[in-house]
């Protein structure tokens, strides 16, 4: 998930990764510390800010949902936890954007100007583009058209909910052979392709990651309608901050993985380490391939990808060009820190360069989008968590477990 409307510039398929305290796979509970005292929802709500309006709700939700996902209720992943929902929403399930209406129809219009014609080919993006145009000037009536409506929402799930609507009616209205192309052509519904409402509720879950692990049956709209409640947002929000293994010591890290990447930090380590035995100067993204809209990898090589080749050759380590890219390919897992390509960038860093390896460092992107005042990065965004977390943390101090 590269591409969201919170965050159109290098916005990635975020999840978090945890310390050795937290969750470390996927419903496994042996990844866990299980000796920490935990603590119960009257517990969890006393952590929750005291400006948050039914406290007492937020906390029966967090402590059922990690109940179900087999998340100890320790202090440490309950702030965890409270942190990011602060950060993204300040524990509102369908949030307040101020000045969406406006953003929207700028990115209307950037999108008409740029995307259309990239997301379904030049042979019919035109003419979609332009009866999109038509209908949102014209319908359901001139008086009240889609853009006057765009201008008037506030939540993203207003602005979702239109965003249906227009689509649904272009579907009803418009050529049906012409709409069946589109759709064939993006491969899925083309109001749900175009649909720039991609990250969701209070967490602000993307809508690919809520697709890949639904927690119930239903339409896509169904499954939208879920991230804007209370319990749904809490849900993909948890299971993406939680449900996966890394060794990182400090929380930030997890923090700046919610952002920007599952293991954007340890794989921004990995670019780093890269980066002092070649010449060659590394973004520290903490992607090591590239990847199309879709998330899948693209053949082309990435310079990070393209410097591991020349290392390997410069310095007689027998890894193939093959494996280096199967090897990358797990990018995304705590096994890619078990394949060659890892093991020998770290044994090389610490023979060559004659420093202890590391495990994570802050990767290096920007966040930008028609939500955002202006851009931002990853360290901000991070180290703006980290600080509700210490909050949290203090306040823990106090309950007695």
């Amino acid at each position: 998930m590269k591409n969201s409307f919170r965050s159109n510039v290098i916005f990635k398929a975020c999840s978090v990764a945890t310390l050795s305290l937290f969750m470390s796979a996927c419903g496994d509970s042996s990844w866990w510390n299980t000796q920490d005292k935990t603590i119960d929802a009257e517990q969890i709500s006393k952590l929750i800010p005291g400006r948050v309006n039914n406290r007492g709700s937020w906390a029966e939700d967090i402590y059922k949902i990690t109940e179900q996902l087999g998340i100890p209720q320790t202090k440490e992943n309950v702030c965890t936890i409270i942190a990011v929902v602060d950060q993204e929403s300040n524990f509102v399930a369908d949030p307040h954007v101020p000045g969406l209406g406006a953003k929207a129809v700028k990115e209307i219009d950037d999108r008409l100007d740029e995307k259309f014609k990239d997301k379904l080919g030049d042979s019919i993006g035109g003419t979609v583009a332009g009866y999109f145009q038509e209908v949102l000037k014209n319908q359901p009536t001139p008086e009240d058209n889609y853009l006057k409506q765009m201008r008037k929402v506030s939540t993203e799930r207003e602005l979702d909910e239109l965003y249906r609507e227009i689509f649904a009616h272009m579907a009803k209205h418009y050529h049906v052979s012409a709409l069946t192309g589109a759709a064939k052509l993006v491969g899925q519904d083309i109001g749900e392709k175009l649909n720039p409402i991609t990250t969701l509720g209070s967490m602000q879950v993307h809508i690919s990651y809520a697709k890949d692990h639904k927690r119930q049956g239903g339409s896509i709209a169904d499954l939208r309608s879920d991230l804007y409640s209370q319990y749904g947002g809490l849900y993909y929000g948890i299971h993406r901050l939680m449900m996966y293994p890394a060794d990182y010591d400090q929380p930030i890290y997890r923090f700046a993985d919610y952002n920007s990447g599952m293991y954007s930090s340890r794989n921004a380590a990995f670019q780093s380490m890269l980066n002092e035995l070649t010449a060659a100067e590394l973004t520290l993204d903490g992607d090591l391939l590239l990847y199309n809209k879709n998330g899948n990898p693209k053949a082309e090589k990435s310079q990070s990808e393209q410097e591991l080749i020349n290392v390997f050759a410069a310095n007689n380590v027998f890894i193939t060009p093959r494996q280096i890219r199967a090897d990358l390919k797990k990018e995304k897992e705590k096994k890619f820190e078990d394949t060659q390509t890892y093991k020998a960038v770290t044994e090389l860093y610490e023979k060559k360069i004659g420093k202890e390896k590391f495990y994570a460092i802050m990767p290096e992107v920007v966040i930008s989008g028609p939500k955002l005042s202006r851009d931002y990065n990853t360290n901000w965004f991070a180290t703006r968590v980290n600080g509700r977390y210490q909050t949290c943390m203090q306040k823990a101090k106090r309950i007695k477990t």
